[in-house]
């Protein structure tokens, strides 16, 4: 029996995570282990991610382990990898996705965000942040970092009204009793990747290996989907702390892929829908469309606001 080494973040979902792919190991004949480390996105909390660099901040110490053997593949919430990856490190597969749309916490279960009262609301994504105001610019935004079970407990101090989050996590950790609101994903597009768990490998892992844990892991409709979505990003060069978004999903033989810039106050908003059967050139091409349309022009101003 073959024994993989996993590596993962350390918090509760990443664990939940991280022991999900080595189930899907298992029932393909492997054993596995868990390899779990603290992250740098992980350790900074006084700081908003885009204040300590938004490029592989929850993924770096992992790719360091694969180069050095430490660990045979790496398991990272799709969402929270960068557009751009490095050369001597490869994505192998993706899990089939969770509902990938946000939802609204609160321990007040009436609470909905189309209320004229003004609300806290809790967030670390600059994208929930920016819809937020675009769509209800009479809450504002709470930075709320950490794991979701710190998060829970910031909700029950009191630092908020609410919390916008992603429902896979939630309906992973089993939080889902605090939902008040399921965020239609036509308002709410999420980010790229939302819902599914990538894996990564060096390029130079044993190629039957990684064909196998392939086999073993990766949901051949989500990964079109995925790859559709990142190719947009990629055209972008967006990453986790920039509110650009993609959501795609299968239409019979085809992929629709919906995507969008928003500025940081929510102002300005550049939104494109488009059909396709090759996942990359349809990610290029909506990617050509917000450009063509003023999109470089918002990442501009957001990365100069993000970064002065």
């Amino acid at each position: 029996m073959q024994h993989i080494r996993i590596g993962t973040r350390n918090s509760a979902l990443a664990l939940w995570q991280a022991n999900h792919i080595g189930h899907l190991l298992e029932m393909a004949g492997f054993s596995y282990e868990l390899m779990a480390i603290s992250t740098k996105g992980d350790q900074v909390l006084d700081r908003s991610l885009s204040k300590i660099g938004s490029k592989g901040v929850f993924t770096e110490e992992l790719e360091t382990m694969l180069r050095e053997g430490e660990i045979d593949i790496a398991q990272h919430s799709a969402k929270d990898l960068p557009s751009h990856l490095p050369e001597d490190l490869e994505l192998i597969a993706y899990t089939e996705r969770e509902a990938a749309h946000d939802v609204v916490l609160s321990l007040d279960p009436s609470l909905r965000l189309d209320t004229d009262k003004k609300l806290k609301i809790g967030t670390s994504s600059t994208r929930r942040r920016a819809f937020l105001k675009h769509f209800y610019p009479q809450h504002e935004a709470v930075e709320m970092r950490g794991n979701l079970q710190t998060r829970l407990e910031k909700l029950k101090q009191g630092t908020c009204d609410a919390m916008l989050l992603a429902y896979a996590g939630v309906h992973r950790m089993d939080m889902s009793a605090y939902i008040t609101q399921h965020l239609e994903i036509a308002q709410f597009v999420p980010a790229v990747g939302q819902g599914s768990v990538a894996i990564q490998c060096a390029v130079t892992l044993d190629p039957s290996l990684k064909e196998q844990i392939r086999a073993a892991c990766n949901h051949i409709e989500t990964e079109k989907c995925l790859l559709a979505e990142r190719s947009l990003l990629y055209q972008l060069e967006g990453g986790c702390s920039v509110p650009v978004y993609g959501h795609a999903i299968l239409k019979e033989d085809s992929l629709q892929l919906t995507g969008g810039v928003l500025s940081l106050n929510g102002q300005q908003k550049i939104e494109f829908t488009q059909i396709g059967t090759h996942p990359e050139i349809l990610g290029k091409h909506l990617a050509g469309d917000l450009v063509n349309s003023g999109a470089r022009k918002i990442l501009q101003a957001i990365r100069a606001e993000l970064n002065p």
